[in-house]
């Protein structure tokens, strides 16, 4: 049976400062790294042999998938890297501390920036320091960087790239592993499992942790989905 493993990235620099992250190019924690390290172990006992990889141009979900991929002994699998699978670009809450934005801007504000499905945040200040517009690697691969996203705008971009990309290689019989990030992923289970938009900002993606999804022979339905790790497995949406 075909089968699509997502993996969010390990803990973050900034998951551990607690600060709005996005686009910004942070490293994995110690912890990330150990999180990495067991996601690709418990891809291993699975014995699924992957055809390919697919990440983002983000470092902490290209070093989680190196160490994954060591971790597997499949470190020669072809990857893909695109940055329609970026974390949510979190416009003026870049860099922000979570606790002092809410205590500014009220929890009910944060919540709605952070978690409503088509709201997005205040854009970035063009001048901001972290300000992704500014990144070498964005004007190189000629992206129009978005000064904010919704989750909504999140999944504009991820969806065609997913169906156009890599949803004909799971038809066709590939098993494929996706390293990324909480709000790429989370706009991929949406798709996956035709979540509702008021209940995919309920679905949690715990860091370094696989989601093994079984697909429907020649399609991209699911058949049947489960985290590895099951001590530290989120809620999954119904499978319709």
């Amino acid at each position: 049976m075909t089968k699509l493993a997502l993996v969010r990235h390990g803990q973050s620099e900034w998951n551990l400062q607690n600060r709005f992250t996005g686009w910004v190019d942070v490293d994995l924690t110690e912890k990330g790294r150990a999180e990495a390290k067991s996601a690709g172990a418990l891809m291993r006992a699975t014995g699924v042999e992957f055809a390919g990889c697919y990440t983002s141009v983000q470092r902490r979900a290209i070093r989680t998938l190196w160490i994954a991929l060591d971790e597997m002994d499949r470190m020669w699998l072809p990857v893909t890297r695109c940055w329609r699978l970026n974390e949510r670009h979190y416009g003026g809450l870049t860099g922000l501390d979570k606790a002092e934005t809410a205590e500014k801007h009220g929890a009910d504000q944060v919540k709605i920036w952070r978690r409503s499905y088509d709201t997005p945040p205040p854009p970035i200040d063009p001048d901001n320091p972290e300000n992704p517009a500014n990144d070498f690697r964005y004007k190189t691969l000629g992206v129009a960087v978005p000064d904010a996203e919704s989750l909504k705008d999140t999944l504009s971009r991820v969806q065609p790239y997913f169906e156009e990309e890599i949803a004909p290689r799971l038809v066709a019989g590939e098993s494929l592993l996706i390293s990324a990030h909480g709000n790429s992923l989370r706009a991929l289970v949406k798709v996956l499992f035709n979540v509702s938009e008021d209940d995919i900002v309920s679905v949690e993606i715990p860091t370094g942790n696989p989601l093994l999804i079984d697909l429907h022979e020649g399609t991209v339905a699911p058949n049947d989905a489960r985290y590895l790790d099951q001590e530290r497995a989120q809620a999954l949406p119904p499978i319709k």
